[in-house]
């Protein structure tokens, strides 16, 4: 059976229902039934969110917000107040809706330094919650556009593309490695935590990687601590197995060898103490001195999947200002790290770069070769960084193709991967170790800050000239 309403009735159905409508979502009821509503939640995907003045792509947050019995999308989210205006508003956050009615905040930085802003959501029964989103902005850099910021570690020390956008990063001061996407500021996707695996509960101060196949291979700095201390875990080489590729890439342990500074050592002191690696580890020498012993390259020789680089952040050769930076190929890493065979040297390389040393290291499958070129001291970043295009080859000499700006926090530390230097406007993507940097501007080092959300280090592309 069929009912008929009149027009008038439709109307005032209709206007009825509009009306309680808008009296759920504004939260208006009758008074007497107030108190039994339930109190509405909010929760915050990170309590803390860093970001950047002028920045591109910056990172958000997620606002998840509840209450009994209504749609999570009927409910009202504001931003209600700023501890610091200056460096960031109420008007400054933007607010979006997921499919399932929460929201994600994004927030604008007007100037570097800290603020709490207080989000407050409003349910039925105009019932409130309020949570504390504290937020911090680091300052203006140079090509900001083509920034971004990867979260949760400032010290990042080697890279390596994982393919599908993404990016596998490791730090200098701890185990962990993280998988971003190269694209977006951000959280990492996954993070691995090697430690266990190579029986180390401190950093093995891991400084470079290269990929051959599904297999990457990692090298600690193999140098003394910043005291001249001996560290036994810095003296170690491993490689991980890679799967996948972008987000669905997945990181397994391989091996792990514990003995190369030895072998150097051995090496160096059987051919005259050439390179003085006896004096560059001795106890009390710092690593990042002139004639210091530190390693921050590793690639594969061209068309080898045995012979690595080692590339040295010193010392210099000879260990003199203006001295060429040294390149020594271990001829059968592949056994070193399968069989723990003592590692085998070729003749050593070395090149000029401008007085400077090699940084980080890094070819493509076309064997081109960039050299991240930089100060063998552990001075701020003020000191010159250039890239270098090279062929591999030894006797080869590398030529410049970019100097790199030092204005902005942050030491340039590791090349992603390398573009086909063949051509016109190839860019490439470096990321800085920000562990030293003051990126807030309240005197307190990246490394040191209190929460992973605001510990960030800077990816940047750059166009070969």
């Amino acid at each position: 059976m069929t009912v008929r309403l009149s027009p008038a009735r439709r109307r005032l159905g209709a206007a009825g229902a509009a009306g309680a409508a808008a009296l759920l979502v504004a939260g208006l009821g009758a008074p007497a039934h107030a108190a039994g509503y339930a109190d509405p939640t909010v929760s915050l995907s990170a309590t803390h969110l860093s970001g950047a003045v002028g920045a591109y792509g910056d990172p958000s947050v997620t606002v998840d917000v509840e209450q009994a019995g209504m749609p999570a999308g009927l409910l009202r989210l504001r931003v209600v107040s700023s501890s610091d205006p200056s460096v960031a508003g109420v008007g400054d956050v933007r607010q979006e809706r997921t499919r399932t009615g929460d929201r994600t905040l994004t927030v604008r930085a007007r100037a570097q330094g800290y603020t709490d802003l207080v989000l407050e959501v409003t349910g039925r029964g105009g019932k409130t919650a309020t949570a504390t989103l504290s937020y911090a902005a680091s300052a203006r850099v140079a090509g900001a556009p083509a920034t971004r910021y990867l979260t949760g570690s400032s010290d990042a020390s080697a890279a390596v593309d994982a393919g599908g956008g993404h990016v596998l990063v490791a730090d200098d001061e701890s185990n962990v490695l993280r998988l971003y996407d190269r694209s977006r500021s951000g959280a990492p996707v996954k993070t691995w935590d090697l430690g266990p695996a190579l029986g180390w509960k401190k950093e093995a101060d891991i400084e470079a990687a290269a990929r051959v196949g599904d297999t990457v291979y990692w090298t600690g700095s193999l140098g003394n601590n910043k005291d001249g201390k001996y560290k036994a875990e810095r003296n170690t080489v491993f490689t991980t197995r890679i799967t996948g590729s972008g987000a669905a890439t997945e990181v397994t342990f391989g091996s792990a060898y514990k003995g190369l500074r030895e072998d150097l050592v051995a090496w160096d002191a059987a051919h005259g103490d050439r390179y003085g690696f006896a004096a560059g580890t001795a106890n009390g020498q710092v690593p990042k001195r002139i004639d210091g012993f530190n390693v921050e390259g590793l690639e594969f020789a061209p068309g080898s999947t045995t012979t690595a680089y080692l590339g040295f952040r010193a010392p210099l050769a000879p260990a003199v200002p203006g001295g060429r930076a040294l390149v020594v190929p271990v001829t059968n890493i592949d056994r070193v790290l399968a069989d723990g065979a003592k590692a085998v040297f070729g003749e050593p390389i070395e090149m000029d770069l401008g007085g400077l040393a090699v940084r980080d290291l890094r070819k493509n499958a076309a064997g081109q070769y960039l050299i991240l070129a930089g100060s063998f001291a552990a001075d701020d970043n003020s000191d010159p960084y250039a890239l270098y295009q090279w062929d591999g080859v030894p006797g080869h000499a590398p030529r410049k193709r970019a100097d790199l700006p030092t204005t902005d926090p942050g030491g340039w530390e590791a090349v992603v991967s390398v573009p086909d230097l063949r051509v016109r406007g190839a860019r490439v993507q470096l990321i800085t170790d920000s562990g030293a940097a003051d990126l807030y501007g309240d005197g307190t080092e990246a490394k040191d800050l209190d929460h992973p959300e605001w510990k960030k280090a800077r990816a940047a592309w750059f166009t070969l000239g």
